[in-house]
């Protein structure tokens, strides 16, 4: 990031927050890995912590062809999934307290399976993380109608971020918080993040009704089923699609 651009105040300083895990059911799937680091103005990382779990379950096949950890490799280097968990929401409490926004991309995904893992080992979950940044979210609300995917590796593409070593914690971690600056000098921003953590709320809800209407019509969801965009931890549901 050029030390001309400006910014707003808030993205001076921000958590980085990423997991990689045993699958993608929030409520039943495991972390594998996770990262929580701390980015300057500039978008260097200052601060970085990494965890690897035995997650207490096989890790599938698919989730390894993703992140490149196996079972035996969990069971083996990992640490009890109850201390990673707890170190991670520690952390993350920490920096949250401090007032220092953590970027999570698709942060609903990571923050709802970090509370469910909390809760599954006993240790006080963060209900309602506050402030948090999510590149997603954000490119979705400014940037509606352009054409393609949002994964991460796209959309840290399109904003000329690199990402070297996708689907690695670490690696998506620091360019979440790269694209969240980029999109802070592409658009105009909220001056604070209390109306900034507001407005995502409001637009992951609008942008899950969206997406829920286009997979009813093209017949990916069935007519009573919704997605849940509870932001930035889902709200538990049964009968909803993930």
């Amino acid at each position: 990031m050029s030390s001309g651009t400006v910014i707003p105040s808030w993205l001076t300083r921000v958590g980085v927050f990423d997991l990689e895990t045993t699958g993608v059911d929030v409520t039943a799937d495991r972390v594998v890995t996770a990262h929580v680091g701390v980015l300057d103005v500039h978008g260097r990382e200052i601060a970085a912590r990494d965890w690897l779990a035995d997650p207490g379950i096989d890790i599938p096949d698919g989730a390894t062809a993703v992140h490149g950890i196996t079972t035996e490799q969990a069971r083996r280097l990992g640490r009890p999934a109850a201390e990673v968990v707890a170190q991670v929401v520690a952390a993350l409490r920490s920096l949250l307290r401090q007032g220092v926004p953590v970027v999570a991309y698709n942060a609903s995904y990571d923050f709802s399976l970090l509370a469910h893992e909390a809760s599954r080992h006993g240790i006080e979950p963060l209900v309602d993380p506050a402030p948090v940044i999510d590149p997603l979210v954000i490119d979705k609300a400014y940037d509606r109608y352009r054409p393609g995917k949002r994964t991460l590796e796209v959309v840290a593409a399109h904003y000329a971020v690199p990402l070297d070593g996708a689907h690695d914690a670490s690696a998506d971690a620091v360019a979440a918080g790269r694209v969240a600056q980029a999109l802070a000098q592409r658009f105009t921003l909220p001056d604070t993040l209390a109306e900034l953590h507001t407005r995502q709320i409001g637009w992951a809800r609008a942008q899950a009704e969206s997406l829920t209407e286009y997979f009813i019509r093209i017949g990916r969801l069935e007519p009573e089923e919704t997605l849940d965009g509870t932001w930035p931890v889902r709200a538990p549901r049964h009968g909803a699609a993930r």
